[in-house]
């Protein structure tokens, strides 16, 4: 009996032998799954807070709007000059790098107590590896944001009073008729006349003038219709501006072209409106701007308001001249009393060959003073009808000789104010122009507020893509490629 209990011994140590290896060997495996299994979930950690910080680092970085250029204009871009007039990618990058190590930071007790997470991570490399800038594609880039700002406004309907305006204007070719270059060619012939000659009390020949009433009017010419329609000169600004510094005319920075698409035909009007709600003119100034005419400065690029508006009483003259002639050539009463002064003078210098051209001298004359009038009108405020009538016609022939002392404003009941004629002219404007000439606008409204003297159209970015490098203590690294702008 005692040999056989010794021999049982052996049987049982043997089986928690094979107990012991067979625990060991699923303890490990179990050990290496969870470690497997931990080490994924930390890779996986790493990627997924790498993709959260780049989130919130580039988003931070957006977040750095230019403050000035949206308060003024409503557009959500980034200056990388952040207000030191030296814009430049390396700064957006430092300020990416600064928001991403922020983020990876660890909080107050982990920094008093040294304790570590299983993440550990850091932020090895931030770079802005594409950008679109403002200035893209000759102002795509800006356009677009135009655009987004106005994407409340109904395309229906818009600016259609001003299409109709042009119409009426473009179909009566008053922006093709050239009434100066007719008059200047009818004084030509009057010039080319040989007036009669007399002998003076003093026994000497001399020519008698040929006392043309239009000569009364005409030596006004030379003043120009800014000066002549408005004759309170205090009335009309004198701001100027360096235009050397500005986008249009200067070399600009290019983006690396993230989205440079251009408007079409329909947000072309929604770009028009956006003129008309953000810019100053004549008669509705504004206190943020620094040339007061904003607009005739789109149109016509001058460096100072009195240019840019006297540039815009010629535009006006020439509309009005041709208005103004198309009805008085045609009102058989008016006519006849130009040809009746036309006789008279005819008669009384025996020279009935030159009474046709006196009497369109007299009739240009006619169209002069009365357009100066309109001028005058506009200028104060009130209405001009695009084709005149009997009852909106002002000026008597006995008037037109003294037209000066009949300036005094005033609204002919019907028409258009001289904002509707501005709109017309900034409608015919090449679109190009007017969005580069926006961009100088931009600069100089944006370099009157505190701590931008430096503002430059061509540093702000409103899309940029990114490469945020993430490394760790435990060796691993992540990279997180991201594009983000304000319309994404």
């Amino acid at each position: 009996m005692s040999l056989k209990r010794s021999e049982e011994i052996p049987v049982r140590s043997s089986a928690k032998a094979y107990l012991t290896v067979f625990l060991s060997l699923s303890i490990m495996i179990i050990l290496s799954l969870i470690l497997a299994l931990y080490q994924g979930a930390r890779i996986g950690a790493v990627r997924m807070k790498a993709e959260c910080v780049a989130d919130i680092s580039m988003n931070s970085c957006l977040g750095e709007y230019s403050r000035a250029l949206y308060d003024q204009y409503g557009l959500l871009m980034v200056d990388m000059a952040y207000g030191t007039g030296k814009g430049s990618v390396k700064k957006m990058e430092e300020h990416l790098k600064y928001y991403a190590d922020k983020n990876f930071q660890r909080n107050a007790v982990g920094k008093l107590t040294g304790a570590d997470t299983m993440l550990s991570m850091n932020c090895d490399e931030a770079k802005v590896t594409g950008f679109s800038l403002a200035s893209d594609g000759e102002g795509a880039v800006l356009n677009r944001q135009i655009l987004a700002y106005m994407e409340a406004e109904p395309v229906e309907g818009l600016l259609s009073d001003v299409l109709k305006n042009l119409s009426d204007l473009t179909s009566a070719g008053l922006d093709s008729t050239d009434v100066e270059a007719m008059a200047a060619a009818n004084q030509a012939q009057l010039d080319a006349i040989i007036p009669p000659k007399i002998i003076n009390d003093e026994g000497k020949e001399e020519e008698v003038p040929l006392g043309n009433p239009a000569d009364g009017v005409n030596c006004f010419k030379s003043l120009g219709p800014l000066v002549l329609s408005i004759p309170d000169k205090s009335k009309i600004s004198t701001a100027t501006a360096s235009l050397g510094t500005l986008a249009s005319h200067r070399e600009l920075g290019h983006g690396t072209g993230l989205d440079e698409s251009g408007p079409t035909d329909a947000q072309k009007l929604l770009l028009e409106q956006y003129y008309y709600e953000k810019c100053s003119r004549y008669g509705d100034t504004l206190d943020k701007s620094l040339l007061k005419y904003q607009l005739e400065y789109m149109i016509y690029g001058k460096g100072s308001d009195y240019e840019n508006l006297q540039s815009m009483a010629w535009t006006l003259l020439f509309w009005r001249e041709a208005s103004n002639m198309l009805y008085l050539f045609s009102c058989s009463e008016k006519v006849e009393e130009a040809e009746l002064l036309a006789d008279t003078l005819a008669i009384i210098l025996f020279m009935p060959e030159i009474r046709d051209i006196l009497k369109y001298s007299i009739l240009f004359a006619w169209t002069f003073a009365e357009s100066i009038s309109d001028l005058n009108i506009l200028f104060d405020g009130g209405r001009v009808p695009i084709l005149k009538s009997d009852r909106t016609w002002r000026l008597s022939l006995l008037n037109m000789l003294l037209f000066r002392d009949f300036l005094r404003g005033g609204d002919l009941g019907e028409g258009l104010y001289y904002q509707d004629y501005l709109r017309i002219k900034l409608f015919m404007t090449d679109s190009s122009t007017k969005t580069k000439r926006m961009m100088d606008i931009i600069e100089m409204d944006v370099r009157k507020t505190a701590g931008n003297s430096g503002f430059r159209i061509d540093h702000c970015v409103d899309i940029f893509r990114a490469e945020i490098t993430v490394g760790t203590r435990y060796g691993y690294e992540a990279k997180v490629d991201k594009i983000y702008g304000y319309e994404e």
